[in-house]
Order: structure tokens, then C-alpha cells, then sequence
């Protein structure tokens, strides 16, 4: 009996930290480089999202054959249009090693873009760093596996997720694969490169491995936060593939009307700079991510609590298109092999002349205390620069949530998706016929903590 009291003690010790976690930091550089300041050697929490997602899966046919384009599968399998998913499912261990050393580990068992290398699911460790504090006045210091300061949508943890996905411009611009270096790659029309999909090696879900100096400030209401970064651009596994280090860097500014945590009443700007030189196809190439934003929150999990978020990033150099098939297409008989298999292809623009900007709007209103209503329009423009390659993605998401608690709930959304063609009289009518086939979709999910 002594026993099941002392697992019992345990279990409601570990719930009440990954509460007291999400309700004692004031943003999310405190909330993802620290535990709490009573926190023990020891405390294990996590989540998992099961989810299930419905498209149409309409294909893309003439007289010789059709096959579905990746536009309308479900992410990273590619191998269906409606199907159940573990889209994350993560353990993490956090702690106090004294009152002045935090750390924090995560392993990521979902079946995501992070776990999804080469065509092969594998689990890895996600976050795994130590934050020194109070050695250096005004600055505290991370090391290890972080979150580069980045967009806010990259910032957030998953207690703060509104939808079941991201924008289209974080999701393209910020979430693209990283391939080999040394692929075996073959130069396109358009000063791109095309890269089989066994170069592929999985996204890093915004993390990377260096340094990072940050801390926040307090003036009554108001809260100044500062993050910049030093570290590896490439695969967490693989050492660094860029010429020079990745830097990252991120201000923001508060007015704080009240509370604490993610969920805290506040209004918040923020502006955001990432640059690296990754080698890539025998070349050094510079890569430039920007961004700035506002976010607004008042009144969580209170009947007409609402929030807001508006971001525009821009990006420039390595710009990727995803492969539009997973296979060498039959569509298209005219076209030659080369042409087919580049089809089942990505497509790589490593050069710094090309472009990429994108934004959301978003927004969300408690009509009840548990009851959310939520609706974001996110817009995104690939390589304007080139008229055979630009293209244009719009979606408006229309999403329901019911909270069973702050980090346990349910969430319903519709997204009506759009893909533009700036240049019709540059593309192929296959490429006019991919783009006018995608497919809404709808997409049920949990979020369970424990």
C-alpha cells in the first residue's frame, strides 16, 4: 500500500509540474530553455496527436494513365488520401540540476517529417540542451540540440497549436527538407537542381545544434526577450553542412495585461533574422530567413476570450519544391525519362537570386469556456523569380476546439486550398492540371498530455 502511495505521489508530482511548467514562464524563451524553479533532478512528461485526415485524393489523368500528386496525400508517407496518423508523439525529461542549470530532453516517436528519413521511419531525440543561468548578468546560456530563434509558429510549444498544421509559409520556407550535399543531383532548365528522394534526410522541426545566448527583462508590464544563436545548419544527426555557422536571432517586446505562461494576456511584437551558407551540390550558397509579427492574446479558456496573430516572412536562396509524384509519372507520354523522373523529383534552387515571402492572419474566439472557434488565412509565394517555377499556395482554415483542459483537448479543421500559377503561358498544362486539382481537406485531432 506504502508503495502504490509513493507512485501515486509520483504520477500527481510529474502532472502538476507540466502544469505548473506551462503556468510559470513568461514567454517561450523561459518557457522552452528552463524548468521551473522548483522543479526536481527528474520529472518525465509528454503528448501525443492522433489524427485522422480526409482529401478527396482527385488525381491528375489524360488518355495514357493517372496518379494522385503529392498535393492531395497525406505528409510524410505520401501513400493515401484519407487516413489515421500519430502526427507527433513525444517523451520529455526536464529538471534542475541546481537553481542555476536547467535541462531538457526529447525524444519524437511520431510520424512526422522529423522521423520520416530517406523513406524510413526513425525515432529520434528532438530537444536535448542545458541552460546556465546567473553566471553572466543579463544573459543566460543554452547549449545543445535548440530551438533557432525563429517565426513564432516555430517558437511556440504544442499547448499553443490553434490548427492541426501550419501555414503554408512556415511550412514550405521554414519546415524544407535537407538533402546531401553530395547528391547525386541533376541541374533543371531553371537553375535548379533535381534530388532523388533517397538524398532526402528529413526536416530538423526547427531545431538545430549550437549555442544560444538569451534572457528577458521585466519593467512593471512591460517585457523585453532577446534570443541569438550560433550554431550546425544541417541534419541534428549529421554534422554541419554550411560554410559558416548558422546565426539566429529574435526581439521581442511585451505589454502584459495579466497571467502567466503561453497563455498569458498580452501583446506582443517581434521581429526575427536567420542566415547560413550551406554547401550543397558542390557549392557554398547563402540563405537568408526573416520575419516579423504581432501576437495577441486576452482572456484563455474564458467565455469570449479571444486571440490573434498576424507574421509576414520573407526567405531567400535554397528555395525547394517538393516532388509533385511519388513515382516517374505516365501522364505525360510525350516527355522524355528525364522528364518523367524529374516529376518524382524535388526541385532545389540554391541561389541566393531566388525568392520566396509569405503571411498568415489568424484568430480565435472562447464562445464558452471550453468551446473555441478559430480562423487563419495564410498565403505563400514560391520563386517568384521564375515564372515556369513561381506558384502561389492561399488556404483559409476554419477550425473548431474543444478544451478539455490547457493542454488536453480536441481539435476540427477545414482548410480550402488554392494553388496559383503568376505565369500560365510559362508552365506545361500537366503543371496547370496539378495545380487546379488540389483538394480541400478535413482533419480531426487529439492532443493528449499527460
Amino acid at each position: 500500500m506504502r508503495k502504490l502511495r509513493a507512485a501515486v505521489c509520483c504520477t500527481l508530482g510529474i502532472a502538476v509540474m507540466t502544469v505548473a511548467q506551462s503556468a510559470s514562464a513568461a514567454n517561450w524563451f523561459e518557457l522552452q530553455g528552463i524548468s521551473p524553479a522548483l522543479a526536481p533532478l527528474v520529472s518525465v512528461s509528454g503528448y501525443f496527436q492522433p489524427t485522422y485526415t480526409y482529401m478527396p485524393g482527385t488525381a491528375v489523368s489524360d488518355n495514357s494513365g493517372s496518379q494522385v500528386p503529392h498535393l492531395n496525400q497525406i505528409a510524410p508517407n505520401f501513400t493515401s488520401s484519407n487516413s489515421f496518423n500519430i502526427n507527433r508523439a513525444r517523451l520529455m525529461i526536464r529538471g534542475n540540476i541546481n537553481r542555476d542549470i536547467s535541462y531538457f530532453l526529447a525524444g519524437e516517436f511520431g510520424n512526422n517529417g522529423f522521423t520520416h528519413i530517406g523513406g524510413n521511419y526513425t525515432p529520434a531525440i528532438m530537444d536535448g540542451h542545458a541552460t546556465f543561468s546567473h553566471y553572466i548578468p543579463g544573459v543566460r546560456i543554452e547549449a545543445g540540440i535548440i530551438r533557432a530563434p525563429g517565426p513564432e509558429q516555430a517558437m511556440q510549444g504544442y499547448m499553443a497549436y490553434n490548427f492541426t498544421s501550419f501555414a503554408n509559409v512556415t511550412t514550405q520556407m521554414m519546415l524544407q527538407p535537407f538533402y546531401n550535399p553530395n547528391a547525386r543531383a541533376n541541374p533543371n532548365p531553371q537553375g535548379g537542381v533535381a534530388v532523388p528522394g533517397q538524398y532526402g534526410e528529413g526536416v530538423n522541426a526547427f531545431r538545430y545544434t549550437g549555442l544560444e545566448a538569451m534572457d528577458w527583462f521585466r519593467n512593471g508590464p512591460w517585457e523585453f526577450a532577446y534570443g541569438a544563436m550560433v550554431g550546425n545548419f544541417g541534419p541534428l544527426t549529421a554534422t554541419n553542412y554550411s560554410n559558416s555557422p548558422l546565426v539566429a536571432a529574435r526581439l521581442q517586446e511585451s505589454y502584459i495585461f495579466g497571467g502567466h505562461g503561453p497563455f498569458q494576456s498580452s501583446l506582443t511584437g517581434f521581429i526575427w533574422y536567420q542566415h547560413a551558407t550551406p554547401n550543397f551540390n558542390g557549392h557554398a550558397y547563402s540563405m537568408t530567413r526573416d520575419g516579423i509579427g504581432i501576437a495577441y492574446m486576452q482572456g484563455y479558456m474564458h467565455q469570449w476570450g479571444r486571440w490573434a496573430k498576424v507574421e509576414y516572412m520573407r526567405g531567400s536562396g535554397m528555395i525547394s519544391a517538393g516532388s509533385v509524384f511519388s513515382s516517374p509519372v505516365q501522364v505525360v507520354p510525350a516527355a522524355s525519362a528525364p522528364q518523367q523522373a524529374a516529376l518524382g523529383e524535388a526541385q532545389v534552387y540554391p541561389g541566393s537570386q531566388n525568392t520566396a515571402r509569405g503571411y498568415y492572419i489568424s484568430g480565435g474566439l472562447f464562445m464558452t469556456r471550453r468551446m473555441e472557434v478559430d480562423l487563419r488565412y495564410d498565403y505563400y509565394n514560391r520563386l517568384p523569380n521564375i515564372a515556369a517555377q513561381n506558384r502561389t499556395f492561399s488556404t483559409w482554415a476554419v477550425g473548431l476546439q474543444y478544451h478539455f483542459t490547457p493542454l488536453t483537448r480536441v481539435i476540427l479543421d477545414y482548410y480550402v486550398r488554392g494553388v496559383g500559377i503568376p505565369h500560365p503561358g510559362a508552365v506545361t498544362p500537366l503543371a496547370k492540371s496539378i495545380a487546379n486539382s488540389a483538394d480541400n481537406a478535413l482533419a480531426l485531432q487529439a492532443v493528449i498530455a499527460f
